[in-house]
This record gives structure tokens, sequence and C-alpha cells, in this order.
């Protein structure tokens, strides 16, 4: 709906285009960020943003919504609990909630109600491990993406409904979707209220109605306190799950994780009229085990069971079996002799099961460090911190980290400690990155500070790698992301540092440890141009100086560079805008931008450059993809915000396959010990098989950053069998592919 008089044209810079709804505590908009993605801000009503005990509760659930970090989440983009009216940003989900399905389209069944219930327990999953408590789960604040199922407005609900109670004694929620403790001692209520709630909500979902709906309001919630629940209409497999969730007492009930392990036995399709939208399957990689099913009354079609199962059907699972067993069992017979069970790949919003590990991370003849522990630090910069640009590359057994406030720094692999690290001066900096480095010299970059005519200007600095001496500096310029959509003012090519001069107006190449200059080469009259690395190659890509001043660079072109000499080649024309990504086959391979005005939309094409016949050959993508493109072992992957991995065939632009993950904004891909590693700003890491995105394990966050994010670099480095991970506020941590940390 579109914007009333009175209500605010922008919030925290964000400029508002229509309101989405408005409740109890506060008003839903839609904006945008500058980039173009849209977000939900929630403004939170006056008369509460006056009150010092809700903003301080306030505060603690931002904090603590930034941390959750699941696909079947909304992700905390920006928040501002200090403002006059506090608010709170969250990623925009497009889609219909829960309830407007059902009452378009009716009840759930098959698969797709399966997916459902595991999306949502997944969901609670992570939203636990932060200690908050949604309260509130119900059909309006659940939307059915095209991703996968995903909760919202989880970020203020406990501050909220602690507060009104305080001031009124009403109890705020939704009585047939409440637990029976919310409804007598609201602040008593944990985790497993939002268990009872994903009960009544998975019933409402298969049945259209709720087990305990009643004439009013408080003849509903009476039933919730006194009464058994009415589950004659649910599928026979799910009922006996259902029944597990509504216990009247929380110690009763299942916890997250437990229900993730019932939910996951269930048979892959629950019957009824079957699945719309993504296939049916299992939301593990591993085979749906069906253990109670096989134990009670084998199927004739029954899959065998698959072994390996992860660290979610450890104890908890087996002392949960043990307690609902003889009705679980019942119920997933039934199912099971009516039609079969049967298990199948599912390429919808899986994951393994954290902690999982699998055969083919154990790569034979990659060996850990002498002494290696898994371990975690933090390496302080200088006055200029920017608390996520931290990023690390692997040379031996020696790593070698910069951003955040820090030029450079030299870590032991093997156990974290530090052996030396080159801060910035002093000076606040608008930010540094890690360049390369090659067998005796690190380089990084740092950016000026903005509107600080005393700061020195962007420059490219190189480091002695024994040492971390500085041993060189030289001004340079910084457009590359305007003409390449990347980051690339320098690059390191062998032995030799490449940089565009502070007038930006000519390529420099230099020894990387002495500085000296080999050649210098400005670029073609009128451009501006960007140095891009392309495997033995380096290319040079320009834009003329109209479309990089109006940042609007559809028609770039592309200049062979001879590394001893620096001259260029003929000029190769691109239809853009394309962002460089890699080599495969000996071709670069550019992702071609879609763009929807000046706003970048994602990407919709490849362009592949071969250099020596100098032909340009494109491929149309079947959709547009969003996300954070990167480039491993000749296939191209993108991350969407909402943690879904897409490979593509960068000589076709097919698809190869696509995994949902649980980690939202991850950057990526790195490669290495037979898997393909994501990571977000938190830290969260998913490894994924090359071949087919397999799930192969996730870890838990290391790190409060945000979530959700688009365009960063990658942030794992892997060295031999060791997974270096980089993650918000300048943390950095290290471990075994082959023993990754456990979640829970």
């Amino acid at each position: 709906m579109s914007l009333r008089g009175g209500d605010p044209a922008e919030i925290g810079g964000y400029p508002l285009e229509a309101r989405l709804g408005s409740g109890g505590m506060g008003t839903v908009f839609l904006a945008r960020t500058s980039s173009g993605r849209p977000i939900a801000i929630k403004l939170i009503h006056q008369q509460f943003a006056g009150d010092e005990e809700f903003r301080i509760r306030f505060r603690q659930e931002v904090a603590a919504a930034r941390r959750v970090s699941g696909a079947f989440t909304a992700a905390v983009v920006d928040a501002a609990p200090e403002a006059e009216q506090p608010w709170m940003a969250t990623a925009y989900i497009e889609g219909h909630t829960l309830a407007q399905h059902i009452a378009e389209k009716g009840p759930l069944d098959g698969a797709e109600l399966r997916r459902l219930a595991i999306g949502l327990a997944e969901a609670l999953r992570d939203i636990h491990r932060v200690g908050v408590v949604h309260r509130d789960l119900k059909p309006s604040n659940v939307v059915l993406s095209s991703e996968g199922p995903r909760v919202i407005d989880f970020g203020i609900s406990r501050a909220a409904d602690q507060q009104t109670l305080t001031m009124t004694g009403r109890v705020i929620g939704t009585p047939p979707f409440m637990s029976p403790e919310q409804l007598q001692a609201p602040r008593g209520v944990g985790p497993r209220s939002d268990v009872f709630s994903l009960g009544t909500l998975l019933v409402y979902a298969a049945t259209g109605h709720g087990p305990f709906d009643a004439d009013s309001p408080y003849m509903t919630a009476y039933q919730v306190v006194h009464e058994e629940p009415s589950l004659d209409a649910v599928p026979t497999a799910l009922r006996a799950v259902v029944e597990s969730c509504l216990g009247k007492e929380p110690d009763g009930r299942p916890s997250a994780d437990e229900l993730l392990v019932l939910l996951r036995d269930l048979p892959a399709d629950l019957g009824g009229a079957g699945a719309c939208g993504v296939g049916t399957g299992r939301t593990r990689d591993i085979v749906t085990e069906h253990h109670l099913a096989t134990r009670a009354t084998p199927a004739p079609n029954a899959a065998p069971a698959a072994s390996g199962t992860g660290s979610t059907s450890t104890s908890a699972g087996r002392r949960l079996r043990s307690r609902w067993r003889p009705v679980l069992a019942a119920a997933v017979a039934v199912a099971a002799i009516g039609g079969g069970v049967t298990a199948l790949e599912v390429g919808g919003f899986g994951g393994a099961g954290d902690g999982e590990r699998d055969a083919r991370l154990e790569a034979p003849g990659v060996a850990l460090p002498d002494g290696f522990e898994p371990w975690r630090r933090t390496v302080r910069g200088g006055r200029g911190d920017i608390p996520d640009e931290l990023r690390c590359l692997a040379r031996g057994d020696a790593l070698f980290c910069g951003g955040g406030g820090v030029v450079a720094a030299r870590i032991r692999a093997a156990d974290g400690s530090r052996v030396w690290t080159a801060k910035s001066p002093g000076i606040p900096v608008q930010g540094m990155h890690l360049v390369g480095a090659t067998g005796d010299t690190v380089i990084g970059y740092r950016f000026a500070a903005e509107g600080d005519t005393q700061a020195p200007p962007s420059e490219v600095v190189a480091v002695d790698a024994d040492n971390g001496r500085e041993l060189w500096s030289v001004p340079s310029g910084a457009q590359s992301t305007a003409v390449t959509g990347r980051t690339q003012d320098a690059v390191v090519a062998g032995s030799v540092v490449v940089t565009v001069d502070a007038a930006d107006s000519r390529f420099e190449a230099r020894d990387a440890h002495s500085g000296a200059v080999s050649w210098t080469t400005p670029f073609p009259a009128g451009t501006r141009c960007s140095p891009v690395p392309a495997g033995p190659r380096l290319f040079a890509m320009c834009a003329t100086d109209a479309e990089v001043n109006g940042s609007e660079v559809r028609h770039p072109t592309l200049y062979d560079t001879d590394l001893a000499s620096g001259s260029l080649g003929r000029p190769l024309a691109l239809e853009g805008p394309a962002v460089p990504m890699g080599v495969a086959d000996g071709r670069l391979v550019l992702l071609r931008e879609h763009r929807e005005g000046p706003a970048m939309a994602g990407y919709d094409g490849v362009a592949r450059v071969d250099p020596s016949t100098r032909k340009v050959t494109y491929s149309r993508l079947a959709t547009t993809y969003e996300g954070t493109p990167g480039m491993a072992d000749g296939t191209l992957y993108l991350s969407g915000q909402t943690g879904l991995v897409t490979a593509l065939d960068p000589a076709t632009g097919r698809k190869k396959w696509a995994r949902q993950t649980g980690v939202e904004g991850a950057s990526g891909p790195a490669a290495g010990a037979g898997a393909l590693y994501f990571s977000s700003a938190t830290g969260r890491v998913v490894a994924l098989a090359p071949k087919d995105g397999k799930p192969l394990w996730t870890t838990n966050p290391q790190a409060d950053g945000l979530t959700g994010e688009q365009g960063a670099s990658p942030r794992v480095t892997v060295a031999g069998r060791v997974v270096i991970v980089a993650a918000a506020k300048n943390t950095v941590f290290a471990f075994d592919a082959q023993r990754p940390p456990k979640a829970g």
C-alpha cells in the first residue's frame, strides 16, 4: 500500500517506497538501500520510544537478532535502537504469508508440507541458538518465499511483549498459536514455547484451522491451557510429531534440534495431493533414514538406511526416539505401508546435519601443519579499524592477513600465533584490502579517508614478508570498481605489482620487493582502466571517461597486456556491463550485469574471451541471478542473500546445481580439501561438494556480524587441510577440514 500522510519520507537514510503494514508495536515500510536492495523497516511507535526500559530491551534484541544467520529467517540489515524513534531494517522477503496462502489456495500437503515443517524447525533452531525466543510464531509471520519458508518479525517480539505486560498487564500474541505458559506466565516463556507454537502452526498449515479453535479468543485460550488438541485431519505421519510439540508442559516437548530429527525421519511425501513447487525429498544431504519405519513394519519399497548420520542424530535424537517410539513407529509405519517410503534428492532448501563429515573430505596426501590445533585470534589494526574488511591468504605454512585497519599481518597457520603486524599509520582510513603476496613481499591497498585533506592518498603498500617492515608505498588511483565492478586497483602478477597511478592515467609495473619501476603504459585517450589478471596473462579493462563519471559502464574494452613491456594489444569491445571472474579452459570469464536503470539487479549472462583467437562468446542465463559471484576450478558460483548457492557452467551458462544453505550473505567460494567453502561475516561456514553441491557440514557463527550482505570478497582460505576463516571484527579462526567444529 502507498505511504500515508504523516508517514516519514525516509528512515535512517533509506527512502521509503510503501507502507507494508502496522501492528501494536510499530509500522513496517518498504525501502531500498543505495544499491537498490529492498528492505523492510519496522519503525517503533512513538509511545514506546520514550520508555528507557523498552529501549534497553530493544537494544538487546537487535544485538541478538544480528547473530541469527539461518536460511529461513530474515537477516537484519541495519538498526538504530538509539534513534529518537527506534527502528530495525531486515531483508525484504517477497512472497505470500502462510495465512494468505491458506486463505487463497487452501492447506498444504505432501512434500510441500514436510518442507515447510523442516524449514520452520531450522528457523527456530537458529533463533534459539542465539538466545532469542520468537513468542509470536503465527501464519502471518511466515513468508513462503521462492527459496523456502522465512520467519519474520522476531527481532523485537520479546521486548514488545515484556514492555506491554509491564505497562498494561495485557498478554500480546495470537491465542490459537500461543503456548499454555505464554497465556499463564508470559514472563517465564522459553524456547519450547516456540515449539508449541510451531505445532499449532503445522496443524493450521495441514488443515486450514488450528488445533484449539473455538468461538471466541477466550475459549481458544482456555482450550490451549486445558484441552487436548484436535488433530484428526493432520496426516498420520506428521500427527505424532505435532502431538509431541503440543504437550502442556514445556519440558515434555522436543527442542528445535530434536524436532528436526523427528521431522527428517518422516517420509519424503506425507501424502495428500502432492507437493507443488520444488521437488519432494529430504533437507539433509544423507538419505532419510526412517529408522522407526524399518524397525516397526518394514516397507517393501523402503530405501535402505544410510550411514554416517550427523550430530543432530546423536544422543539427543536417540533419547527423543526412545521417548516417543511407540506412537512414532506406528505413525510412520502406516505411512510406509500406504505407499512405500521413498527417499528422494531435493534441490530445494536442504542442509547437511551440522558437523557432518563426508568421505569426499578425506583428501589423501593433504597433511596438517605439525602440531596443528584449531585456533581463533583477533588481529588488531590502527585507529581506523573497519569491522569487516580483514581477509587472508596462505603461502606455505605462513598466513598473511590484511584489511580492517591492518596493512598486513603474518600468522602461523599451525597455531594462530602472530609473527608480526603492520598497522595503519594512525590516521583513520576509509578501508584497506589485501592485494596479494609473492615469496618475499605482501601487498596491501590503503584507501584515503573521505574529506580528510591530511590523510595520505589512496596507496599501494609493500611489506617485507619476513619481518613486516614497510618496503615502499606509492599513491594510486581508485576507479576500478566503476570499470570492472570489482576493487582491483592493483594486482600481483608473478613477482610484479601492477598499479594505477594517482592521476588515474596510466599503469605502473614494479618489482614487488624493491618497488623499482619496470614499465609504465598510458591509458588509451579518453579512458580509464583497471588491471585484470587472467591466469598467466594480464588484461587492461577500460571504459570511457563519460561512462566512468556517470557510473554506467556499458561498453567496456579489453586489451591484452604484455607483462614484460606493458604494451597493449588491439582493443576488443565487450557487451557490458561485465565483471571479470577468472579463467576457465584458458578463457577469461565475465559475468554480465543486469541493470534496471542505474541500479544493478543481478547477473543475466556469461561472456568468454579467447585471447588467442580474440573471439568473444556470450551465453544467456536462464534467469537473472542475484547475489555474490565467485569462481573456483572453472565453475561460476552465485551466493544469494538468503543462502542459496547456484553453480553455473561458464561455457554454456547452464545451471549445474543449486543448493539452499543455512549461511546467508555468504561470500566465496574457496576450494580445497575436496570441498567448496562459503562463509558469512558471522564466520558461519558451509562446505559443499563441488560435483553436486552436496552439503558436507555447516559450522556455528563465530562473530557478531551482519548477515544477508552481497558483494563481499571470499572469506575462506584453504591451506592443505586447514580451513582459515576471516569474520567480522578482525576475527580469524582455523580448523581441520576433516574435523569441522560441531554446531549445536
